[in-house]
């Protein structure tokens, strides 16, 4: 099992990697730093951290690439650091997986707050089980022990903590209309602003993976002037 309080750090400025080290061990946390993306990889292939914080712009492979390999490798949680300032830049990061984004300059306090959050949300999602079995709608099998989604004909897609917190309240609702507010109540709350902002971006990463066309869904569909709706069959 992995150790809930490692943290790595990967980003090419020593001085934040330093700092942001610093502070994570007198909150409480391992922390340890990568300065590059291959060094991360590295890091990472023998040892586990329970959350990635991860610069975007790096020299050589950058954030949202390294980020990318994580989400199809593994489950664990990443928060990406970033200083750009277009939503657009940062919605990318969210639509390839990453759990939640803190833009620089940011607040220590407030990015530990946002750990916890991240790591919180991760051990309810390893912790809870749908009635303790798997959980089918629409050809595909929710595991979600393993974070897994298995379609009918066998092909498996990894799910990050964002999309199975997501997708447990649609499976556990399956056929009603929820809001943005009720997805967000039922899985996050109201714990980062990210999140609320997000909501779609993390349906959108959804559909990506389970719909046959994400631009025509059939099965997460968008109920006008009510938000979405899972439906237990995509015929």
């Amino acid at each position: 099992m992995t150790d809930t309080s490692t943290i790595l750090v990967v980003d090419d400025e020593s001085d934040i990697r330093e700092s942001l080290c610093a502070h994570l061990e007198r909150s409480g946390f391992k922390a340890f730093s990568a300065a590059s993306a291959a060094d991360a990889r590295q890091w990472l292939s023998s040892n586990q951290a329970a959350l990635v914080l991860l610069d975007i712009m790096m020299p050589g492979e950058d954030g949202l690439s390294l980020c990318r390999h994580l989400r199809e490798v593994d489950k664990t949680p990443v928060i990406l650091l970033t200083a750009l300032t277009e939503d657009t830049d940062k919605i990318v990061g969210l639509e390839i997986g990453a759990d939640d984004y803190v833009t620089k300059p940011f607040n220590p306090r407030e990015l530990v707050a946002r750990i916890r959050a991240v790591l919180r949300r991760a051990s309810d999602s390893e912790a809870s089980g749908i009635g303790g079995a798997a959980v089918s709608f629409a050809g595909w099998v929710l595991n979600e022990e393993q974070s897994e989604l298995t379609r009918k004909d066998g092909l498996v897609v990894t799910l990050s903590a964002g999309e199975l917190s997501i997708l447990k309240v649609f499976v556990e609702h399956i056929g009603e209309v929820l809001s943005r507010d009720d997805l967000m109540q039922h899985s996050r709350g109201r714990e980062t602003l990210a999140f609320e902002r997000t909501i779609d971006n993390v349906i959108s990463r959804l559909r990506k993976k389970i719909e046959t066309d994400a631009a025509n869904p059939r099965i997460i569909k968008t109920v006008r002037g009510g938000g979405y709706r899972l439906v237990s069959s995509s015929d």
